[in-house]
């Protein structure tokens, strides 16, 4: 892509709608291989790029789902060790008895799994989604970080496996806990907002066209003030899309106050957030939107 407005287009083109400062982030991303770090609140679209990204690149969309304990087996490779056993009982069957030979055979890479780390470094183009980064531990994060310095792994049995092209990477916090400054400086950074309400409809307009204009308008304005209601929980945008696309199932081309209460459950998920909404005056809110 030759320059921030060819990636707009081309993300657009999935339906994926990129302000500005998003569309230079990622064209800098692209042009430097330099790691982006997208961090905002659940539900605002972060994972939602990385599947845009490799859509209009037609690249494949390989994910790593970060999570507590996780490590460099669960992330970058295994040993398939079912596979190793039977292949040296076979070999003790044949009367094999050369341990030299048997030891490089076992350590081959046709023994080798390829977790999602390593699959980003073989696999040109490739986007890499690390998601959720900030569930991750320390060590994790430290590790992570000298493999996209040079976009390289040693595997001890086979030596350095390294990308000849790097792969266009995307990692996502919601901010659970504070990444590291030394992995956040080897990235491209930009914190993802809630929309506001113009852009947020045209989001849910893209998203699900066969949603009636008026319904789309009344449940971005209800999700909008439902933000300001200081809940647990703000909803994102997929929870307005969620929400929209469950009131179209329902048969709804409009909502009113009592099948918003009724639907609450699509876009609020702690039982606090739902008794805050009931005690809010949602026919004000619509009236206020002229909608």
């Amino acid at each position: 892509m030759e320059d921030p407005e060819q990636v707009r287009a081309r993300l657009e083109e999935t339906g994926y709608l990129v302000d500005d400062g998003l569309a230079v982030t990622c064209y800098l991303a692209l042009r430097l291989h330099r790691p982006l770090f997208c961090e905002g609140d659940a539900g605002v679209g972060k994972t939602a790029l990385a599947s845009a990204l490799a859509e209009a690149l037609g690249a494949p969309l390989i994910r790593l789902q970060c999570h507590e304990g996780i490590d460099a087996s669960q992330a970058l490779y295994d040993w398939d060790f079912p596979r190793q056993l039977l292949h040296l009982r076979a070999a003790e069957a044949a009367g094999v008895q050369d341990a030299d030979r048997l030891e490089s055979e076992l350590y081959d890479r046709r023994f080798l799994i390829a977790r999602p780390l390593l699959q980003a470094l073989q696999t040109q183009p490739s986007v890499l989604l690390v998601d959720e980064i900030d569930r991750a531990d320390d060590e994790f994060e430290a590790f992570l970080l000298e493999l996209l310095s040079e976009y390289a792994v040693t595997i001890p049995e086979l030596g350095t496996l390294r990308a000849e092209v790097p792969p266009v990477v995307v990692l996502t916090s919601n901010r659970t806990r504070e990444v590291h400054d030394a992995l956040k400086r080897r990235c491209l950074y930009h914190w993802f907002d809630h929309p506001g309400f113009a852009r947020e409809l045209a989001i849910v307009r893209r998203r699900l066209p066969g949603v009636s204009a008026r319904l789309a308008e009344q449940v971005t304005a209800l999700v909008q003030a439902l933000r300001g209601a200081d809940l647990v929980k703000p909803p994102g945008v997929a929870e307005t899309i969620d929400w929209a696309e469950a009131l179209a199932a329902l048969g709804a081309t409009e909502i009113d106050a009592e099948l918003a209460v009724t639907t609450l459950g699509s876009v609020l998920k702690y039982r606090e957030d739902m008794d805050r909404a009931r005690g809010l005056d949602l026919t004000a809110v619509l009236a206020a939107r002229g909608v």
